[in-house]
């Protein structure tokens, strides 16, 4: 999923605030105890997110399916 993130800003970086703000409200708790140190979703999270999007805990979203979401959760997070 990490690399898909990587592949999608490089091809399109004007997400990367996008990007950013789904990172932070999908953050682990404690995310600052633990290496890497980054506020980055429990693989947990997003195991279940894969299974629910597509049927497959494993699955890897095709890049406009992940630009899609990420555009989509920026516009709710900002209406709110």
């Amino acid at each position: 999923m990490y690399r898909a993130m990587v592949k999608l800003f490089v091809r399109r970086p004007w997400l990367f605030p996008a990007m950013m703000g789904m990172a932070w409200s999908a953050r682990a708790r404690h995310w600052f105890r633990k290496p890497p140190f980054l506020p980055l979703p429990p693989s947990s999270y997003l195991r279940w997110r894969m299974e629910t999007a597509y049927g497959d805990p494993d699955a890897q979203p095709p890049l406009e399916d992940l630009a899609r979401f990420l555009r989509w959760a920026q516009a709710i997070r900002r209406s709110h």
